[in-house]
């Protein structure tokens, strides 16, 4: 368990660090690679709840069901935002 938390400590700092340094014109593309994760949870999460077996891991699967979907809605919330800053203003006549 020790381990465990010394892996969540030390990939959190990392995770923490190479965001840091991400150029603004890069938010875009690293916010669709999000999403693309999010997906692959998303179908984790459905596994586990097809498969489970007692009442604990269905609520768990369904919390990480709820926290992916949330995910996955809001980085494309804010992807498409972050597109219709650089679209064209149309004239109007």
């Amino acid at each position: 368990m020790n381990e465990l938390l010394w892996i969540l400590l030390l990939g959190s700092l990392l995770g923490f660090e190479l965001i840091g340094k991400v150029p603004p014109t890069l938010h875009t593309p690293l916010m669709s690679g999000a999403n693309a994760i999010s997906g692959i949870t998303i179908l984790a999460a459905l596994a586990l709840i097809i498969n489970a077996k007692t009442l604990p891991v269905l609520l768990f699967g369904s919390v990480s069901l709820g926290f992916a979907l949330f995910n996955v809605i809001g980085g494309f919330l804010v992807t498409d935002r972050m597109l219709a800053m650089f679209s064209r203003k149309s004239s109007r006549k």
